[in-house]
């Protein structure tokens, strides 16, 4: 018996460098689907060039500091997230934070348990970064995106500006200790 594809159960996987057009493409997708109601189309196509072309998915899937994961139905992309290490906001504590740099899901897939799987694979690899903290931002009128957070222990320790083309937008930080 083949699996039909309501059966298929979704691949998490670490992102490869063939994944970096199709996950350009998730990327501006997801964010727009998250995002472009309450953006202009100009700022929401200037943050997309400036973030999530191939060519940059190509680097940040060399990148070290960077962990892409994947999530994938049958070939095509419908989830993703984001670990990196590097620069973290005086807010952030801990001797060694990694950041949830992303964590998006498609729209059609939502409610499905893709996130969770996501958020496990994130927690896990910061653990395995030897990570004793894990933060992230999260726009201020994102509530629902803010309990799925706090579910997993993150709670507001600060705010950032972060920029939607060139419009400055707040994003709470929040964070939990692993």
């Amino acid at each position: 018996m083949t699996p039909t594809d309501a059966t298929i159960e979704p691949l998490l996987r670490r992102a490869e460098p063939r994944d970096a057009a199709d996950l350009a493409e998730l990327m501006e997708r997801t964010f727009r689907q998250t995002f472009g109601a309450f953006n202009s189309e100009a700022e929401m196509a200037a943050h997309g060039e400036r973030h999530f072309g191939e060519t940059i998915q190509q680097r940040e899937i060399g990148d070290a500091d960077i962990a892409t994961f994947v999530c994938t139905e049958g070939d095509a992309l419908i989830a993703f997230a984001q670990v990196r290490q590097g620069h973290r906001p005086a807010e952030v504590t801990g001797t060694n934070p990694v950041e949830i740099h992303r964590i998006y899901v498609d729209a059609a897939f939502h409610g499905k348990g893709i996130a969770q799987r996501l958020m496990a694979a994130c927690l896990d690899e910061a653990r395995q970064r030897n990570a004793d903290a894990i933060w992230l931002g999260v726009w201020e009128n994102n509530p629902k995106a803010m309990r799925f957070y706090e579910k997993y222990g993150f709670a507001i320790v600060g705010e950032h500006i972060f920029h939607v083309g060139d419009d400055p937008q707040r994003d709470l930080l929040m964070m939990r200790a692993l």
